[in-house]
């Protein structure tokens, strides 16, 4: 999430990972991807910059919440990961019949 500011001065929070496109010309435009476009006070430079930082912020928090590493796995190996968590007395906060 960054905090923008539209051209009449008002502050919002933008979820980032809806970013499609910025682009200056010579007003920054943010087109979503949902195709809504929000014209902005920072520039598409300052905007890339927000969406960086709070894109390091949340894999460090994901890093710290997984003191022993990030690992990804799928199917059955996840399963067996998760399984072993438990049985071990480890909480994960994942469900292991959870399917995506």
């Amino acid at each position: 999430m960054i905090a923008l500011t539209r051209l009449n001065g008002s502050r919002f929070i933008l979820n980032s990972d809806l970013i499609q496109t910025i682009e200056s010309s010579p007003d920054t435009t943010v087109t979503l991807m949902h195709g809504e476009k929000l014209l902005v006070r920072e520039s598409a430079e300052e905007v890339r910059e927000l969406a960086m930082t709070s894109r390091a912020h949340l894999i460090v928090e994901a890093a710290r919440q997984c003191p022993n590493g990030l690992v990804m796995i799928s199917g059955a190996a996840w399963r067996s990961a998760i399984e072993s968590h438990l049985n071990a007395g480890l909480h994960t906060g994942l469900d292991p019949e959870h399917r995506s």
